[in-house]
């Protein structure tokens, strides 16, 4: 059996008697300073093994979400009304998405932004709009000039009064033009206005009375409107709530419609049964645009390649004044990728600052015409970059598009649009939490307080050697 003095001998830390040990007080005051120093850097050191440390590498996209990308947004369009504007999508690949309505919502708005009604709903777009294959030679003149004077006389007087807004110049307002006339010639047979008195088809040239079409709202030509008496909104100057008509505008349509607007009129026991009747203008009829702006919200999906948002008016059957056309805007939102919370982003700025920084950039931003001038066509510059955090056991904590902008504005010799050019990065940026592990922790605090102790030790040491060596000089002197 190995005797315990043998054991003894391994002893590291052999004990001095402490008879023979000898306090001092510069040793104690070294003591309290190592000891504190001991605490603050154990406590450092603490700290920075449960911090979130993090490493940034650049890699080649591997997206979760595919090859699609998502692009949220708010817009505001002063000057641009619900009732043409269109969301389209154009990419490098050939993709060419027009007018999306299915994703996208439209409110019609003021100058001021103000919202003026419910949503706008823009109906059932028609595939082709028929016109009259054969026109009469023989000029026909059944319409009623209508202008900024007359205007409110007729409305006022005929429960129905039925308006074509064109322009001369209009393609489309020449090709309604003579079926126009002859519907309206022949309403007039019908139901004529000195002795029935129910209807009326009217036109206003906008080339001639522009503050009256502005004040309808009309932004492309040519626009129907139907006016019902006794839909004045008192509150708004007078002005008229109306309807929009965007069916066929052949000669037998546009009479069959204009029949239907005046059976419509009799008691509801009648209307009862007319409803088994020709539905042509259940359709082709929507209520008019109550302002001349329109906010635009939703999203669209794309491709992951260079490409094109852009936003304008359209239409397939009018056509537009782009010295009229003002497309400035307020840009409310717009951001990329699946929607983060504001906590998370709250929670992830706490452990990196710098993250989120470009996720909104253009969140605010207002893009206006002050000088009132038309055919301007705002374009915005995009280079998107995405983002994501992950953990050191590879839990996703953020994903995010982080994007820089760079906008212009130019005059337009075509109809101006707001345009966004998407330029989507093939890297990402990865950001990962570092793995600490906790054999090393405990090598750093053990370093601290051997380290610590040991140079006071030293410090100790020399303090107490220079003591003595000055009491020895000391007594030499005095003897």
């Amino acid at each position: 059996m190995v005797s315990s003095n043998k054991i003894k001998s391994f002893d590291f830390y052999r004990k001095i008697p402490r008879d023979l040990t000898e306090a001092s007080l510069s040793g104690a005051g070294l003591s309290i300073v190592a000891a504190l120093s001991m605490m603050f850097l154990f406590g450092m050191e603490l700290n920075h093994y449960i911090s979130f440390d993090t490493s940034t590498s650049v890699i080649v996209d591997k997206s979760a979400d595919g090859e699609f990308l998502r692009i949220s947004f708010n817009i505001s369009f002063p000057a641009l009304s619900c009732e043409f504007a269109s969301v389209d999508v154009k990419d490098v690949l050939g993709t060419n998405r027009l007018n999306i309505t299915k994703t996208v919502r439209k409110f019609s708005i003021d100058s001021n932004l103000r919202p003026t009604g419910a949503e706008f709903h823009s109906g059932p777009a028609a595939n082709i709009i028929k016109h009259d294959t054969e026109v009469d030679e023989e000029s026909i003149e059944g319409s009623i000039v209508l202008t900024e004077h007359n205007f409110d006389k007729y409305v006022h007087q005929f429960p129905l009064t039925v308006v074509n807004f064109y322009a001369p110049w209009c393609f489309w307002s020449q090709r309604l033009r003579p079926s126009w006339e002859k519907a309206a010639k022949i309403i007039k047979e019908r139901y004529d206005p000195q002795v029935d008195g129910r209807i009326i088809l009217g036109k206003v040239d906008c080339t001639v009375d522009g503050d009256l079409c502005r004040r309808h709202h009309i932004q492309g030509y040519p626009s129907i409107r139907i006016f019902r008496k006794g839909s004045d909104v008192r509150s708004d100057h007078g002005h008229h709530e109306h309807e929009s008509y965007y069916g066929d505008r052949d000669t037998e349509t546009l009479v069959k419609t204009m029949e239907n607007l005046v059976a419509s009129l009799p008691s509801e026991s009648q209307k009862l049964a007319l409803e088994d009747k020709s539905n042509v203008t259940e359709h082709t009829k929507r209520p008019a645009p109550s302002a001349g702006g329109c906010r635009i919200e939703g999203h669209v999906r794309v491709k992951k390649v260079p490409g094109n948002l852009i936003i304008s008016a359209r239409s397939d059957a009018h056509s537009f004044d782009i010295s009229q056309m003002n497309m400035s805007h307020v840009i409310h939102h717009l951001s990329f990728g699946r929607k983060v919370s504001p906590r998370v982003f709250s929670d992830m700025k706490r452990l990196i600052p710098y993250i989120g920084s470009s996720h909104d950039r253009l969140n605010g931003r207002s893009f206006i015409n002050t000088r009132d001038l038309g055919n301007i066509t705002v374009e915005h510059h995009l280079q998107i970059v995405k983002t994501e955090v992950i953990t050191r056991n590879d839990h996703k904590l953020l994903e995010e598009y982080e994007y820089t902008a760079h906008s212009s504005v130019a005059r337009s010799i075509y109809l101006p649009v707001a345009k966004f050019h998407l330029e989507l990065s093939p890297m990402q940026v990865l950001i990962k939490e570092n793995h600490k592990s906790f054999s090393h922790f405990i090598t750093n605090v053990c370093a601290i307080i051997g380290g610590v102790f040991t140079v006071a030790g030293i410090l100790d040491s020399i303090l107490h050697n220079t003591i003595r060596l000055v009491k020895k000089v000391e007594l030499g002197k005095n003897y």
